[in-house]
């Protein structure tokens, strides 16, 4: 790294330093992970952002994990620590640097070949910066997109409290290259996996968009068995359509989730002060099982040991804390008190209406 590049990210080292606190998942990623910090390490991002860079060199200081902005020198061959996947747009959309994530890969895959006893760790990292899932309308842009300079600005000047480094486990590059080869398109396709393991790891860290309510309220009540049951209704209680209808959007009212991103970052200030207070510490076992299995695509269904209102705001306290998505809560209408109410509010009894 030359001279003016340590100028450059010692100066932009210093407003994130006062706007980003982050923290890692897993806590100890060496340990948890199986991380051998004796062998050669390198990162994998998804986005080209300096930000994010900078965030994580913080955590690999924090954790005794190698410096991702110190280049890994083999055999003389210095190559940087880091790869992009996406070079990432630009405020001109003219300006696009040309993606290297195929050229470095393959340059790794090919020291492989040519060292027997060398076996790098690839290590994939995403670096988010709030957790909104987004709005099937009104965005036109998919949650945690790639941000140009500006919009990473903003990002981190409002949610750089509210950000993680989520660490993934390690790819053994000597086993690629034993198992694969180390040509080009061997790197390619190491690239594209890469960039499918990304997009997996956002929808479990965030969730799928969601549906903007009222589209959600009209397809339910356009569907057939919704149909049936307000005539149902209108004809043994000898109302009107209209007034079955209201009360059926009066169920799906109550019912439907209201996710409001900014209550939830609320929420976890208010629990993690009260859970400070009750108790000495919070242990979490098996939480990488979890996010495997979310990571994979599996439907979760958490069941605690017990019916209780704590139990469930302490578990979505944890999801949230290990880079999950908070789940929704199938809980009694007793619920239904601010501020919980509109954060939790699916209830018991309307599980067993003959109309749902």
């Amino acid at each position: 790294m030359s001279g003016w590049q340590r100028i450059y990210y010692k100066l932009l080292n210093l407003p994130l330093r006062l706007l980003v606190k982050s923290k890692s998942i897993p806590a100890e990623p060496a340990q948890e992970l199986g991380l051998d910090t004796s062998r050669p390490i390198m990162y994998v991002l998804p986005y080209n952002s300096k930000a994010d860079l900078l965030t994580l060199r913080a955590q690999c200081l924090e954790h005794d994990l190698a410096d991702p902005l110190e280049p890994l020198e083999i055999d003389g061959t210095l190559l940087p620590r880091y790869v992009f996947i996406h070079g990432g747009p630009r405020v001109f959309t003219y300006y696009t640097p040309k993606e290297e994530s195929i050229k470095l890969f393959h340059d790794y895959l090919d020291l492989h070949r040519n060292h027997p006893d060398l076996d790098v760790q690839m290590v994939p990292v995403s670096v988010m910066f709030g957790r909104a899932p987004g709005r099937e309308k009104g965005e036109l842009n998919p949650p945690l997109r790639m941000l140009n300079g500006i919009q990473k600005f903003f990002a981190v000047l409002w949610l750089g409290r509210d950000s993680f480094v989520r660490f993934s486990p390690p790819v053994s590059l000597r086993r690629m290259a034993s198992e694969h080869g180390t040509d080009k398109t061997i790197a390619q396709k190491l690239a594209r996996v890469a960039r499918m393991h990304f997009a997996r790891q956002r929808l479990a860290a965030v969730g799928p968009r969601l549906p903007a309510r009222q589209d959600l309220f009209n397809k339910l009540l356009a569907s057939k068995a919704i149909a049936r049951a307000v005539e149902d209704e209108a004809r043994s209680k000898k109302i009107s359509h209209e007034k079955a209808q209201q009360n059926a959007i009066a169920l799906m009212e109550e019912i439907a989730a209201n996710f409001s991103y900014e209550m939830i970052r609320l929420t976890d200030r208010v629990l993690g002060f009260t859970w400070n207070r009750l108790y000495q510490g919070i242990n979490v076992h098996n939480a990488e099982r979890v996010r495997q299995l979310a990571h994979e695509g599996h439907e979760i269904v958490y069941v605690p040991c017990h019916r209780s209102h704590m139990d469930y705001l302490l578990l979505s306290y944890v999801l949230y804390h290990q880079g999950l998505v908070p789940p929704h809560i199938a809980a009694g209408i007793n619920l239904n008190f601010w501020p919980a109410g509109p954060i939790f509010p699916p209830r018991r009894r309307v599980l067993y209406s003959p109309h749902v």
